[in-house]
């Protein structure tokens, strides 16, 4: 349920606001999320929530706090006002793994010393000389009897110790076994606590993290907490209505809308959202706000094609799987953002959930960084995008073809030897991907036919160009081509009373550059 905006009045944008009491009491945009807290108080105790960074936890966080510590006023015509018990508060501990080095050896400990003792110094009990582990028990136990009500415990981005020291990780796996330790204890005092949230971006193994704390529900992927942080478009109608105007809403959907957790509908970023609506501007809001690198090295490290990255597919199993010591590449994409749930299969009673760029915005940003690893000199290379988009305008495939030649001419032999690439055809076609995704041009990768998958189909001005590529030897072998015709790549966009070209390229492994560049127009 959203907050109608009464009279279209505008409001301020909530940019960086993680404070329900400001965002309530000054004048902010505000989307109702308190129907989702009042289906988990109903139906559950001890929670867990993932999502992707800058998707609104803290806000979420911080709203079940003002809840339940009583301010009535702050929950005025929102969907759970009438249907809480006012009078009935309980004490709130949350602990906030935000901000910090934690990279540095230590610092998780001497962090949770200090937020424990701010806690400890406002409930008067003493820490004395015992471990994180004994003094959030003794707290919790000491707030439940000085109160007489069970205490409600929240911590919020509960990996971040971990997710923070991956790239050295004798760090996160002592961090990992601290915070094991130090969260088992809300399963030890559960006849203490009235309700429990997590929150995160990732999903830690149970054998890992959560091996202690095993009665968390997990509602990642509740198809009925699917919109319980992000905006709907239905939050953009009713509750951002004033600042719609002006901005083309099919140009908004491509551009941020699409995350989904199993849900009826999808989502925006929140903060994509609020920053377009305050800089009118379409561009990589919420990409820009973090640093994809470790992502990136460990792609390139397990050589993952850029090809396959929208046509992914895993479990439920799988996608919430991540640890220190084994990640899987799909669990990595999906819980950090970078791809999302766009079908579901089921196989033997076994939900397979399929996954795929979200949005304009991740598909460019995400390819335009691939590159940049990729191949040297990417940022002259993507300087050309212009001239890329011209020559298929233009059809121009005898200058696309002189393009892709200057693009891999840039590679010095030695760069192949020191990234120690082996898959020549991957590398050849990775490159061409990224570049044509980096420019935001309409395209799908692996697009299913009759005769098999097309590795590459670009729809743009009216016109459809189907990519077959093949590494090959000494000389070229006409194959590509030949697959795309015998195979039936093209035969689906026929309907479409559009033309459509044929493009086989062919790269040879010893020239490490095109061998073959061929066209056709499909008849």
């Amino acid at each position: 349920m959203s907050v109608p905006d009464n009279g279209a009045a505008k409001r301020r944008l909530p940019i960086g606001i993680q404070t329900f009491r400001e965002v309530r009491g000054e004048g902010y945009y505000y989307v109702d999320k308190t129907a989702h807290i009042q289906r988990m108080t109903d139906g559950g105790k001890h929670y867990f929530l993932s999502r992707p960074r800058r998707f609104g936890k803290s806000l979420l966080l911080d709203t079940i706090k003002e809840l339940f510590e009583g301010g009535e006023e702050l929950f005025r015509g929102l969907a759970i006002h009438d249907r809480w018990d006012w009078g009935r508060p309980h004490p709130v501990l949350r602990l906030d793994f935000g901000g910090g080095d934690f990279e540095q050896p230590d610092y998780l400990r001497e962090e949770a010393a200090a937020q424990l003792a701010d806690i400890e110094a406002q409930a008067n009990t003493s820490p004395g000389n015992a471990s994180a582990s004994i003094r959030l028990r003794r707290l919790i136990q000491a707030l439940h009897e000085s109160t007489g009500r069970r205490v409600v415990v929240l911590v919020d981005e509960y990996d971040k110790p971990i997710l923070d020291a991956l790239g050295t990780p004798e760090v996160a796996r002592a961090n990992r076994s601290f915070l094991r330790g130090l969260y088992s204890v809300i399963k030890s005092c559960d006849a203490h606590i009235e309700f429990t949230l997590l929150t995160g971006v990732s999903k830690f193994a149970k054998v890992s993290i959560f091996s202690g704390l095993n009665n968390l529900m997990d509602i990642t992927l509740d198809p009925r907490y699917s919109a319980v942080c992000g905006y709907t478009e239905q939050d953009l109608d009713e509750v951002f209505a004033p600042e719609l105007e002006g901005l083309d809403r099919d140009e908004v959907r491509r551009w941020y809308n699409g995350y989904s957790w199993r849900g009826a509908e999808k989502v925006y970023n929140p903060f994509d959202i609020l920053l377009l609506f305050r800089q009118r501007e379409f561009k990589a809001h919420w990409f820009e706000t973090g640093s994809p690198k470790f992502l990136i090295d460990t792609l390139l490290r397990r050589g993952v094609s850029t090809l396959d990255l929208d046509s992914m597919a895993g479990t439920e199993a799988l996608l919430s799987a991540f640890d220190v010591d084994e990640m899987a590449v799909e669990a990595l994409l999906f819980q950090t953002g970078y791809l999302t749930i766009t079908g579901e299969d089921a196989h033997n009673g076994l939900a397979q959930y399929r996954l795929g760029y979200p949005n304009r915005e991740v598909r460019q940003s995400l390819n335009e960084r691939l590159l940049m690893a990729l191949l040297p000199d990417a940022p002259r290379r993507l300087a050309q995008k212009a001239s890329l988009r011209r020559l298929l305008a233009d059809n121009d495939f005898a200058g696309l073809e002189a393009l892709l030649r200057g693009v891999f001419a840039g590679v010095p032999h030695q760069w192949h030897t020191r990234n120690n690439i082996q898959d020549y055809e991957g590398y050849y076609a990775s490159v061409v991907y990224s570049y044509f995704a980096a420019q935001g041009l309409d395209l799908v990768a692996e697009e299913s036919a009759s005769g098999g998958r097309a590795d590459m189909v670009v729809r743009f001005e009216g016109g459809v160009y189907v990519f077959e590529f093949k590494s090959v030897g000494k000389g070229a072998s006409g194959r590509a081509l030949a697959q795309i015709k015998e195979r039936g790549y093209a035969d689906k966009y026929r309907c479409l009373g559009r033309p459509v070209h044929l493009i086989g390229v062919e790269f040879s492994r010893e020239d490490r550059n095109i061998a073959a560049f061929e066209v056709a127009r499909a008849a």
